[in-house]
């Protein structure tokens, strides 16, 4: 079968995570998706460590299947040597500060006169509008802005640094692929693109539904963890084993609850855990503290109650249930050498092939498509 976006051209402006993992999920679907980056220096990622072939591992990661296309967009004829690309492109994505691509004449307006095809999206921080739209942040400042990281703060309300970029994966990756995707199916109906405005922290409000759900109706916001699913229940939480380990529990319906208390033995006098459910939390604490991980794990084998032990990245990468879903089956090639590609949260079905491994564009390998338009294979 052929990959459901092969023949959509993609032109990529972004750097570092959020539209270049945006544009590698539309590779991996067969589009042809072609990274703008400035000469000599190219995406900023490319120089992180460690390295993997050239240039560093991220950078591949991010970039497989891609081409490269190097140019000084402040250059006087930058516009006229891009625009055979942008006429034929399907797709364009930037991530550049509001008011940036337009100074450069490659904002919507301008090029849509030319290919009113084009669907144009732009991911940023805070949006195209609004008093912070041309504030610089990271991935942390979105989450501290939204309320997201008081969330995973402790009863004092201390948050942790989350180990995962949310703000750039959740808010800003997953949101432009769905509305690039709808936008082009809207383009099938009316012939036309459109302006897509993607803002990180907008997006980060619809992961706190619960939260949201229970100020508004009930003015209840969250306290430091003190909600179901924020430290405030002993139906789901970290619990320390002997030795150091931890079991991730996660009971929170009664059957599931009822499952858990018989495997730890918990007293029934506190299973009803509404009565006091910082009593409960204390007691179970002390009940999985006394054996180790190893131990919890045989124990909870086969119990059916939400419940497992905390593993690392490199022991997850090695489970056989992955390792059966066939996650790591694509390959990322370089310089003679092949680690496992990304994962991609598309279905099998609707990506490449697993059996073709691919590599990563040096930069400006595909300069030459400045000067005449080229149909040729993606690497």
């Amino acid at each position: 079968m052929r990959p459901p976006l092969e023949g959509i051209r993609v032109l990529d402006f972004s750097t570092l995570l959020p539209g270049p993992m945006a544009t590698l999920v539309l590779a991996e679907a067969g589009a042809e998706v072609i990274k703008i980056e400035r000469p000599e220096r190219g995406d900023e990622m490319r120089s992180y460590v460690p390295k993997f072939g050239e240039d560093s591992v991220n950078f591949a990661l991010l970039n497989r299947g891609k081409r490269s296309v190097a140019i000084d967009l402040k250059a006087p004829n930058a516009v006229d040597r891009l625009r055979p690309l942008v006429d034929s492109a399907d797709v364009l994505v930037e991530q550049f500060r509001p008011g940036v691509m337009d100074r450069l004449g490659l904002g919507y307006e301008a090029l849509s006169q030319t290919n009113p095809g084009l669907v144009y999206c732009s991911i940023t921080g805070y949006g195209q509008s609004g008093p912070r739209a041309g504030e610089a942040s990271h991935d942390l400042n979105y989450l501290a802005e939204t309320g997201m990281l008081a969330l995973a703060g402790d009863r004092e309300g201390a948050p942790v640094v989350p180990g995962v970029l949310v703000a750039d994966l959740a808010g800003g990756t997953y949101p432009a692929i769905v509305n690039i995707l709808l936008a082009l199916h809207a383009r099938v109906q009316t012939g036309r693109g459109r302006r897509l405005d993607i803002s990180m922290c907008d997006n980060l409000f619809p992961l706190m539904y619960w939260a949201l759900g229970n100020g508004f109706a009930a003015g209840a916001w969250p306290r430091p963890g003190g909600e179901l699913v924020t430290g405030g229940s002993p139906r789901y939480q970290i619990y320390r084993t002997k030795v150091g380990g931890f079991i991730a529990a996660a009971p929170l319906e009664e059957k599931f609850w009822q499952n858990f208390c018989e495997v730890i033995g918990l007293d029934v006098g506190l299973r009803d855990d509404s009565r006091d459910p910082a009593a409960t939390i204390a007691a179970v604490q002390r009940i999985i503290a006394s054996a180790t991980a190893t131990e919890w794990a045989a124990a909870f084998a086969g119990r059916d109650a939400c419940c497992n032990v905390m593993q690392g990245l490199e022991d997850a990468v090695n489970d056989p249930h992955f390792r059966a879903r066939g996650l790591f089956a694509h390959t990322l090639s370089a310089g003679g050498e092949s680690i496992p590609a990304l994962p991609m949260p598309l279905d099998p079905s609707l990506r490449r092939p697993s059996g073709e491994s691919s590599g990563y564009p040096a930069l400006g390998a595909d300069n030459r498509l400045l000067d005449a338009d080229d149909d040729g294979d993606t690497p």
